[in-house]
C-alpha cells in the first residue's frame, strides 16, 4: 500500500490494531506522572497567559480603594475543592494585601467550614495584623438560597443577624454602615452550582441598579452557562482550574514586583501545579486522536481501493 504522510500506511494500521491497549494506559500515567515529578523536583510551574476574564477579576479588586468592603459568598462544597479552594485562596489574598474589608457568607452548607479554612491557610497565617469582626468576619452559613439573596437586598443584618461565632452583626465594626446588599461595592462568589453565580446576577446584582459589580470564580460545567452575562452583569470571571491558574500567576506576579525578593509559598501556587498534568494528558489525548484518525483514513483508503 502507498504511504501515507510519510508513514508505510500497511504496517502502520496493522501496528495500531495489534497494540496491546495497556500500553495506552502507561503513555497516560507517564504524561500526567511525568510533570508532577519535575514540578515537584524543580518548583517550576508553566507560565500562564490570562485571559481578559481573568484579568478583570484581579482588576475590580485592584482597582476598589483600599479598606472596601468586599462580600464573599462560598457556595461549594469539598467535592469542588480541586477547581475552587485555589481560587479562593488567591482572591483572599489580594483582598488581604490591598487591606480591604472582607464578609464571608454561605448559601452551601459546608461553605462556611471552607470559610474557615480559606481564613487560616490566608489571613491567619499570612496576614496577622488583620483582626476578626474588625477587618473580616464569618457570617457562616444560611439555608434558603434565592431567598436569602432577597432578604440581602433590603436587610443585610435580618439575613444573617449573628455571625458564625454568635456575635449579633450589630456589634461587629467591619460590617458598621452596611445596610444592604448594595453597600458592598463588590460581590466575590466561589460556585459550584446550584445556589450560585447565576443566582446573584439575577437576584441581586440585576437588582442592584449597577451599584454593585460582580466577579465569580466557577467550576468548568457552569463556565459556559455564566458566558452569556459577562462583561455586563458579570465583570469578570475565573473558569475552572485553568481560570484559577490564569489569576494565581498574575496576583503572585503583582505581590512579587510590590515586595522584591519575596518567594512564592506553594499554597499559592497550587493550581498552577496542576496544569502540569492536565496539560500533559490532553496533549496525549490529541496525539491518540491523530493517530486514530490517520488508521482509519488508512482502512477506508484500503478497502476503497479493494472494491475498485
Amino acid at each position: 500500500m502507498d504511504g501515507y504522510g510519510g508513514i508505510q500506511v500497511s504496517g502502520f494500521v496493522r501496528f495500531l490494531e495489534s497494540l496491546d491497549r495497556r500500553w495506552i494506559y502507561l503513555a497516560m500515567a507517564i504524561a500526567v506522572a511525568g510533570p508532577i515529578i519535575y514540578i515537584g523536583l524543580t518548583g517550576k510551574t508553566l507560565p500562564e497567559t490570562a485571559t481578559p476574564a481573568a484579568q478583570a477579576v484581579f482588576d475590580a479588586i485592584e482597582e476598589l480603594p483600599s479598606g472596601g468592603h468586599v462580600l464573599f459568598s462560598f457556595d461549594f462544597d469539598p467535592a469542588s475543592g480541586g477547581e475552587l479552594i485555589p481560587m479562593a485562596t488567591s482572591i483572599v489574598r489580594q483582598c488581604a494585601a490591598r487591606g480591604h474589608k472582607m464578609v464571608f457568607i454561605a448559601l452551601w452548607p459546608l461553605g462556611a467550614q471552607l470559610v474557615d479554612e480559606t481564613i487560616k491557610r490566608v489571613i491567619t497565617a499570612d496576614y496577622p495584623h488583620m483582626k476578626e469582626g474588625v477587618d473580616y468576619i464569618n457570617f457562616g452559613y444560611q439555608a434558603g438560597n434565592e431567598a436569602v439573596m432577597k432578604v440581602m437586598l433590603t436587610d443585610f443584618a435580618k439575613a444573617f443577624p449573628n455571625s458564625s461565632n454568635g456575635t449579633p452583626t450589630t456589634q461587629i465594626p467591619v460590617v458598621h454602615g452596611v445596610t444592604r446588599a448594595s453597600d458592598f461595592p463588590l460581590l466575590v462568589t466561589i460556585s459550584a452550582g446550584y445556589p450560585g453565580a447565576k443566582e446573584w446576577i439575577q437576584y441581586v446584582v440585576s437588582s442592584s441598579g449597577g451599584r454593585i459589580k460582580m466577579v465569580t470564580g466557577c467550576t468548568g460545567v457552569q463556565t459556559p452557562q455564566l458566558y452569556p452575562y459577562y462583561p455586563t452583569q458579570l465583570t469578570g470571571m475565573l473558569g475552572a482550574i485553568k481560570g484559577a491558574a490564569e489569576y494565581e500567576s498574575i496576583v503572585n506576579d503583582a505581590i512579587c514586583k510590590a515586595h522584591p525578593g519575596t518567594t512564592t509559598p506553594a499554597k499559592y501556587l497550587e493550581a498552577q501545579r496542576r496544569m502540569g498534568p492536565q496539560l500533559g494528558a490532553h496533549l496525549l489525548m490529541v496525539v491518540l486522536i491523530i493517530l486514530g484518525n490517520i488508521a482509519f483514513f488508512a482502512q477506508k483508503r484500503a478497502a476503497a481501493g479493494a472494491k475498485s
